[in-house]
């Protein structure tokens, strides 16, 4: 992408616009928070143009802070339980405002890693999670020749998970296009949510840190959405309420057929699929929270049944885990017989773009972008571009290099087959 010059001006800190009257409050991370100890990076292209996009939006951010100030505050050591907590500090959020030399519809491939890299602010140690001197979220608006405009949202995962991100911002937004207040009013206090996270996720990430990373392949495909529909009607036609399954179900099934096929020889092969979903309707969340509510689903099966069996099958199977809570048998087959390369992880993007409006709709296209290039496979999936609904665009990070091609193949076999008239059960 050498064509594609982006000029930085200097980072400069974004405060709340008045002071806060909860500085130098603590907010106590509760046990949904501490699962995570990443970042999360996202891209959001504006193909319209609104006046002076990045000056608009800073002057948004500024005055969301003010409602949202656990935002611009820092991770500290709490005075009483001595546990990482987020300090009110009111510091702020880094911000920079960019230009590309070049129009939107002039770079064909925004999935580029050395681009989006260059579109984002980025943590020096996104792997740690906990430094106590960073801010606790990144923002960069690079405009474009044509107007458009790309908005590089870079967040530590303790502080807040999707559905979070997209209530500050769509907060953000709202007060950039003049909304005297935002239209949702935000809650992070101790008593959000009213029921625990299950040993489960707390267990498994545990456990995940001490699996064998490797170097992944930085890969971004596509599931066609002929495909998915073909798969939803499959499923609809098997069941007597005649419903069909969600996308997201759909394009799991798919995305973990198309790797296990990949990189296994043996179908006795024990894998498992894990996968975030949101929890607060199970928490009990109080309206407007926004901080961490995510517990984790888990399917197992061999290798066999994944990479050969009827994909309304493992449609069902992804199904069911979302309506089960993991437990310690789960926990207890893992740890006998998890290597790490034989597990997935999957999360979905699907719903960000909702809330993202500055002044021109919402985004034309959303991306996810991840530093690390030695970890445990794993997608963000249904990250969808508006413009193409044929595609379900997908960030892979779940195969070696070895067998990227491989992948690729199957990946590209089911795009093939999703132009057929009807679908054979064991594509």
């Amino acid at each position: 992408m050498s064509s594609v010059v982006i000029s930085k001006s200097p980072s400069v800190v974004v405060r709340p616009w008045k002071p806060v009257p909860a500085a130098g409050s603590e907010i106590q991370l509760s046990a949904y928070d501490k699962i995570f100890a990443d970042t999360l990076t996202g891209l959001f292209v504006f193909e319209h143009a609104i006046d002076e996009p990045a000056e608009t939006i800073r002057r948004g951010l500024s005055q969301a802070l003010v409602h949202y100030y656990p935002m611009c505050g820092r991770l500290a050591v709490g005075a009483t339980s001595g546990e990482a907590v987020i300090k009110c500090t009111g510091e702020g959020v880094s911000f920079v405002a960019a230009s590309a030399n070049c129009a939107l519809k002039d770079v064909p491939d925004l999935c580029d890693s050395s681009l989006q890299e260059e579109l984002a602010l980025l943590y020096r140690w996104p792997s740690l999670g906990l430094s106590h001197s960073e801010p606790l979220m990144l923002m960069q608006v690079t405009v474009f020749a044509c107007g458009g405009f790309i908005v590089g949202l870079t967040w530590n995962h303790l502080l807040c998970d999707g559905s979070g991100v997209v209530q500050f911002i769509q907060a953000v937004g709202e007060l950039a296009r003049g909304l005297p207040s935002p239209s949702v009013v935000p809650v992070r206090t101790a008593d959000s949510l009213m029921v625990d996270l299950p040993a489960f996720p707390t267990n498994f990430m545990r456990f995940k840190a001490t699996l064998q990373p490797s170097p992944r392949a930085y890969l971004n495909v596509t599931v066609p959405c002929s495909l998915i529909n073909h798969i939803r009607h499959r499923y609809s036609s098997s069941m007597s309420n005649g419903r069909p399954c969600s996308v997201f179900e759909a394009v799991a099934a798919v995305l973990w057929r198309c790797r296990t096929r990949a990189i296994m020889s043996d179908s006795e092969t024990f894998v498992a699929l894990y996968f975030m979903a949101d929890a607060r309707k199970y928490a009990s969340a109080k309206e407007g929270f926004y901080g961490n509510c995510v517990t984790i689903h888990l399917v197992t099966a061999t290798s066999g049944m994944v990479a050969n069996g009827d994909i309304v099958d493992l449609v069902k199977m992804i199904r069911r885990a979302k309506h089960r809570t993991p437990g310690q048998s789960d926990m207890d087959e893992l740890q006998r017989r998890l290597q790490g390369y034989n597990l997935l992880g999957l999360s979905s993007w699907r719903n960000f773009g909702v809330g993202f409006d500055f002044g021109a709709g919402a985004p034309a296209r959303l991306m996810s972008y991840k530093q690390e290039r030695i970890g445990l496979p794993f997608c963000a999936t249904c990250v969808r571009c508006k413009l193409t609904d044929e595609h379900n665009f997908v960030m892979a990070r779940c195969v070696r290099e070895e067998h990227a091609d491989a992948f690729l193949q199957e990946i590209s076999n089911v795009q093939m087959i999703s132009t057929w008239s009807s679908l054979p059960s064991r594509f």
